[in-house]
């Protein structure tokens, strides 16, 4: 069974839940996904859970780069999700891992990430979610 790693806004958990139903329901094992951390103990808890998402990437076979719509951004991709995509990348280029980086949508211009982006569906180090594609 092929593993699926999810990425994106742990404040979109209704849209995590979607895709993460989505992925099982195709076939694939869900061994990772943005899930909240409790004010309470986010200093405490997140090195762990980071850590554990990070060797998750490094045995996924597909890093799903879930962009969803945030704040009035289209595609929106913040910093850590952004950093989680290098990483796919990175074990892809440095270490020959075959992880497919699968983008959700193109994000708009004024994503940060934008220019990288574009340059890496160029030289198919990542590409855009096609459902048709999915087997």
């Amino acid at each position: 069974m092929k593993k699926v790693v999810i990425t994106g806004s742990a404040s979109l958990q209704k849209k995590v839940q979607r895709w993460k139903k989505f992925w099982e329901e195709k076939g694939y094992l869900v061994t990772s996904y943005p899930s909240p951390i409790p004010k309470e103990t986010f200093l405490k808890e997140y090195p762990e859970v980071h850590t554990d998402f990070f060797k998750n990437i490094t045995k996924t076979d597909i890093l799903f780069v879930m962009n969803e719509n945030k704040n009035g951004i289209i595609g929106y991709l913040g910093a850590e999700s952004f950093a989680e995509m290098c990483f796919g990348v990175i074990q892809n280029l440095v270490y020959n891992k075959s992880i497919e980086v699968i983008l959700l949508q193109l994000p708009k211009d004024n994503v940060q990430s934008y220019d990288e982006i574009n340059l890496w569906l160029k030289l198919n180090w990542i590409k855009l979610f096609r459902e048709q594609d999915i087997i």
